[in-house]
């Protein structure tokens, strides 16, 4: 079997896997890399960039080599190449989970229980969720919903695309780190800089693909469009702006203003200006288009390693 071929039904298997299974709530292959990256962290720990790039290296470095190894060592038998690509991409995708988390906010909501949606948010992004009233709550959940359709799926296709299930569990090992040690806190403003910085640049190809697909993919493409033009760069993230202004066009709402991480208030520009209120609702038709956006990426990037494979043979 071709090596492309392989890569496409195992990411495919891996996508469904999950959709139908989402994330154990133990022994996750990402929570054991965070556990040993929290170790690594406190035998390197200094107040200094050097050493937090060193962090950097043997974290994602060392994913990316054992992703390597294993990629090697079942090369010969695609069977087995396909079970480890559909195994990495179930470890590194969170669509569901996700999906989840949004819902069960949104249901809380709909319910009228605001102190049940604040007691969830946290489980979703790291807003303060006691200084949000109800139609704060699902904006900071359709922020999240939008940002993480990048990081948690759109992204990890696009590296695997690339590299395979090296790609892959790379992808996933640097978004990890940043969200781990890449905050701007007394602690990481310096150690954390090299994971925020290389998780910037890893990140850049998917959150891009995502705002084009959300924009194809949503009810209103020329609003995303017109969003992500004016608006994204206003955004302080390179990445997670044109994601959200593009989500925000396409579902016709605003995003950004005023937020509270950590007790930090931050004032962001609103994105797509000409939009309504984020209001319940829109939690649900967040996650139907995050849900359209990664298949659109699944297609996309298998066929774009179809043609690069068909061009390296």
């Amino acid at each position: 079997m071709r090596a492309d071929r392989v890569y496409a039904y195992g990411a495919a298997a891996g996508l469904l896997g999950d959709l139908l299974l989402g994330d154990p709530h133990r022994g996750h292959p990402v929570a054991v890399f965070g556990r040993a990256a929290g170790a690594v962290e406190r035998v390197l720990w200094r107040d200094h960039r050097g050493w937090g790039a060193l962090h950097a290296v043997v974290c994602a470095g060392g994913a990316v080599a054992l992703g390597a190894v294993a990629a090697r060592a079942v090369r010969p038998s695609p069977t087995a190449s396909l079970a480890l690509t559909g195994a990495a991409t179930w470890a590194v995708v969170g669509g569901t989970s996700l999906a989840r988390e949004a819902r069960a906010v949104g249901r809380a909501l709909e319910a009228g229980d605001v102190e049940a949606a604040r007691a969830r948010l946290p489980h979703l992004c790291g807003r303060d969720p006691q200084a949000l009233d109800a139609d704060g709550i699902a904006r900071a959940v359709v922020e999240s919903v939008a940002e993480n359709t990048s990081d948690a799926v759109v992204g990890a296709l696009v590296w695997g695309a690339v590299g395979g299930v090296p790609g892959l569990v790379g992808f996933r090992a640097v978004n990890t780190l940043d969200a781990m040690v890449g905050h701007r806190s007394p602690r990481y403003r310096r150690y954390g800089w090299a994971c925020a910085r290389l998780d910037d640049v890893a990140g850049w190809p998917g959150a891009r693909l995502t705002a084009v697909l959300a924009a194809l993919a949503g009810p209103d493409p020329r609003g995303a469009v017109r969003a992500w033009r004016t608006d994204a760069a206003q955004h302080p993230s390179p990445n997670a702006g044109p994601v959200e202004a593009s989500f925000a066009g396409a579902l016709g709402v605003r995003l950004g203003g005023t937020l509270s991480y950590g007790g930090r208030v931050e004032h962001r520009p609103v994105l797509n200006t000409e939009g309504r209120a984020v209001v319940t609702e829109d939690v649900e038709r967040a996650v139907r288009l995050s849900r359209r956006v990664g298949l659109l990426a699944l297609g996309l990037t298998v066929a774009a390693r179809h043609v690069m494979k068909g061009r390296a043979s």
